[in-house]
């Protein structure tokens, strides 16, 4: 008779604690969607409200570069400077005149911007980051001369006469050489340093970058093969102008003013007899190596 009487009770603890389990799964289930939705609103993302229109900037749209030549869009040239490098050579150039391209001149100009003398070693090219800054700075000011009025400034236009590009290109180079004067007994060891063999590739390009410079102020609007053949005429002529300007002891320039006239007549001259591809392959070439040696290049 006991058998019975445990399995009732058996029976009885089954029912209670199903009872129970039934009582928590009620209760987590409604507890698990208010904590749904708490965490949901928590971690939604706050509502933007749209900002006005004048207290919005547009992004700086960045300049687009072509994949070939153009007066208006010029190549910058590939050396460029930090400001602290900027300020040294910038007073660098001061002791120019004095101590030449040296580094006792980056030595000065480090100390008159306050920097200390290992300063120079900023520099990675020594004097010749210093030749290179000349060289570039002058450029600037060129398009600053022009911006002043240089072409105005000429008798011919004060009289009603209109300059040609052949006109404006002898005024430019000519402006470019007297901006050597005061440095023009120290341009010999420029040279030098302009020759060595790892500076060749960034000093061609420095001329180069002044050919295309003086053409475009002088407003060449060449856009076929006589686009490369005017700025390697141009380079040349500056390049040997430069050396004559050097040894130059008459006033104002005058001797080296009227070899600029005679070679710019010559390269018009051979400019109009160029007509087919090969013949104007060949004046590049020619005129590349030519331009080099003209401003001392051992090429």
């Amino acid at each position: 008779m006991a058998q019975p009487h445990n399995l009732t009770r058996c029976h009885a603890a089954l029912l209670s604690t199903s009872r129970r389990q039934l009582t928590a799964l009620r209760t987590t289930r409604s507890i698990i969607p208010q904590c749904t939705r708490q965490l949901h609103h928590q971690t939604r993302p706050a509502r933007r409200h749209p900002t006005p229109a004048h207290l919005t900037s547009s992004p700086v749209s960045q300049p687009t570069r072509r994949s070939y030549h153009s007066e208006h869009h010029p190549d910058p040239p590939p050396h460029e400077y930090t400001n602290s490098q900027t300020t040294i050579l910038s007073a660098a150039l001061r002791h120019v005149p004095t101590h030449g391209f040296t580094r006792d001149a980056l030595t000065l100009g480090a100390r008159d911007s306050g920097f200390l003398d290992v300063s120079v070693q900023l520099l990675p090219r020594g004097e010749f980051d210093l030749v290179l800054f000349w060289l570039a700075s002058r450029r600037g000011l060129l398009r600053a001369s022009v911006d002043n009025g240089l072409f105005e400034k000429d008798e011919r236009v004060k009289a009603g006469l209109k300059l040609t590009v052949e006109e404006k290109t002898k005024l430019l180079i000519m402006e470019r050489l007297r901006m050597n004067t005061e440095i023009r007994h120290q341009w010999q060891d420029a040279l030098a340093l302009m020759s060595l063999a790892g500076n060749i590739p960034l000093s061609l390009s420095e001329l180069h970058a002044l050919s295309s410079e003086i053409l475009t102020l002088a407003g060449d609007a060449s856009v076929d093969a006589s686009w490369y053949t005017k700025r390697l005429s141009v380079a040349a002529i500056y390049a040997s102008s430069e050396v004559v300007m050097t040894r130059d002891q008459s006033p104002g320039l005058s001797e080296t003013e009227a070899f600029v006239e005679r070679r710019v007549e010559d390269s018009s001259a051979i400019g109009e007899k160029l007509t087919g591809f090969k013949q104007c392959l060949g004046f590049v070439g020619s005129t590349a190596i030519g331009l080099g040696r003209s401003w001392g290049l051992k090429i």
